[in-house]
């Protein structure tokens, strides 16, 4: 089955926030979400969606507020990232925990990336809990390095933060990152409708 990588719209939101309720605390506010999707000169947020969402059967389908726009893809993973002076400070990633160990973490992961590739970011960076084994490999494998620690940083449990950086501007860097993105997406059956990158490193 083939997923596929997208900018977030707006009537995706009540499924990311459902998401980000199971994976974050606290998680983001709806008008936040609305927010970020409104900077697109500054916010890249991608959702990954692998099916359609079924209609509600009989009358229901016709309950809808005036104007509201109804969600026809079902939302597993989401990404968000601000790109502000060169530097990609990706600022949330998830999959829902039903959908895990399939490749859609690292997915998001390179879809981000490509997009700081594409516009030129000398660096991404990104904060993690200490705790977070999982993640912390996932950004290690991309060839993310720690840069130093930010104590009390996630206020839910007064647990430390984890400064990570993956710097993009040494010799042959940018290439061995995107060869990097390329391997993860060519794992995952997938269309990305999130980036097109006029690279001729770009396979």
């Amino acid at each position: 089955m083939s997923v596929q990588l997208r900018p977030m719209r707006p009537e995706d939101i009540d499924q990311v926030t459902a998401i980000d309720t199971h994976c974050f605390r606290p998680p983001w506010p709806k008008r936040s979400w609305r927010d970020e999707i409104g900077m697109r000169n500054h916010s890249h947020l991608v959702v990954l969606c692998d099916g359609l969402v079924p209609r509600p059967p009989g009358w229901r389908r016709h309950l809808r507020l005036p104007g509201a726009r109804t969600p026809t893809e079902r939302v597993v993973g989401y990404g968000g990232m601000w790109l502000i002076a060169g530097e990609a400070h990706i600022s949330t990633l998830a999959t829902h925990p039903d959908h895990r160990g399939l490749g859609y973490g690292e997915l998001l992961l390179a879809a981000l990336i490509r997009r700081a590739l594409a516009r030129q970011a000398s660096s991404v960076v990104l904060e993690v809990r200490e705790s977070n084994r999982v993640a912390r490999n996932l950004y290690h494998k991309f060839g993310f390095r720690l840069y130093g620690m930010k104590a009390g940083y996630y206020r839910e449990g007064n647990e430390d933060g984890c400064d990570m950086r993956l710097e993009l501007g040494g010799p042959g860097v940018r290439d061995q990152v995107l060869q990097h993105c390329n391997a993860t997406r060519a794992r995952v059956n997938h269309v990305d409708a999130f980036n097109l990158m006029p690279q001729s490193s770009d396979a």
